[in-house]
């Protein structure tokens, strides 16, 4: 279980873990099981039948308006969108050396919120618009944070505290706005605002992944260079790492992750907390990022969350983010308390 398994392909080789290779086979089969589920519940119920129908082409028109117009979109959204708020607190969480050490908690997914609310005051609407908004917010919190935690390098717990301070900072000014601005704006800067995939269609979707594809492509390079970083600067610096040069691209990295997310989702909060650290004890990586089952933790996770939002009140959809809130809240604690001990 604990052995190793060395991957060749001509020059390159690869090695994993047994039992990181086996939890993520499970993970994949518990994700695929979990969205066959959501593809069958709804007020028009359908069975694995109708979906093999659909795939053959054989299925009514009725059937594939459901399938592919109105449940596979959302479905696929969470999948991808849990999967890259697990990418991007595992980045920072590896960071700050730190499981608190999430964009969420350290103010950058609330940054990108402030880009996006001023997008929509601004009166545009488009998913391009809203991408750039997020993206523009959450990268200037990021160098905000990042500059203001510097001090002969950016130390994890500096980091953690400064984020928190701007984060809190950043919210007061969103609930500013909100206040300012006429009622239609402020309605929907605040429907948007707490976090659900109910409005999700195909094109933010496929922008959002063409988004996330670079993300992915930059993961295996990124992965290899945190491991490294959690040996310590100094370590890393002997073994050729630019640290610092690093540490931005990694802050870029992860905040493009995230803000692909909230401008199509809002802010859903504590997927990014908890996903790295579940991922962590389940494939025995320990203090070591996994990337790869970070990202199939947040994917179930977050599909989850959305199947309790639609299905576990009968007649009433709740708000993705408010379901995560529910169950990330109670993770926060548990953390909060282990943490404390620990100290």
């Amino acid at each position: 279980m604990n052995g190793a398994i060395v991957l060749r392909a001509g020059t390159l080789s690869l090695r994993v873990r047994r039992r990181a290779v086996l939890v993520c086979a499970l993970l994949w089969i518990t994700l695929i099981a979990l969205a066959l589920w959501a593809f069958t519940l709804g007020s028009y119920p359908l069975s694995l039948g109708d979906l093999t129908a659909v795939m053959t082409g054989t299925a009514r028109n009725s059937v594939r308006t459901v399938v592919l117009e109105w449940r596979a979109p959302r479905i696929v959204a969470a999948v991808l969108f849990g999967a890259a708020l697990a990418v991007g607190g595992a980045i920072f969480q590896s960071l700050t050396r730190n499981p608190l050490g999430s964009p969420d908690v350290i103010g950058f997914t609330t940054g990108s919120y402030t880009g996006v609310v001023l997008t929509l005051l601004a009166g545009a609407t488009s998913y391009s618009a809203l991408a750039a908004g997020a993206l523009a917010g959450g990268l200037l919190t990021a160098f905000a944070v990042y500059l203001l935690a510097f001090q002969r390098g950016a130390g994890g717990f500096r980091l953690i505290v400064v984020g928190i301070a701007v984060g809190a900072m950043l919210s007061s000014l969103n609930t500013w706005f909100l206040v300012k601005a006429d009622v239609d704006s402020a309605l929907r800067a605040a429907v948007w605002g707490a976090g659900s995939l109910s409005g999700v269609g195909w094109p933010a979707v496929t922008t959002a992944a063409v988004v996330l594809a670079g993300v992915a492509a930059a993961a295996p390079v990124a992965q290899r260079r945190m491991r490294r970083l959690e040996l310590g600067d100094d370590t890393a610096a002997m073994l050729g790492v630019p640290v610092e040069r690093t540490k931005l691209m990694l802050v870029v990295l992860g905040v493009a992750a995230t803000a692909a997310v909230t401008a199509v989702a809002g802010p859903i909060a504590f997927v990014a907390l908890a996903a790295p650290q579940i991922a962590r004890r389940l494939t025995g990586h320990g203090n070591s990022v996994d990337l790869v089952g970070a990202g199939l933790v947040g994917a179930i996770l977050l599909l989850g969350a959305d199947i309790a939002a639609q299905h576990a009140i009968s007649g009433v959809q709740l708000p993705t983010g408010a379901v995560t809130v529910c169950v990330g809240g109670a993770y926060l604690l548990v953390l909060l308390v282990r943490e404390g001990r620990r100290a």
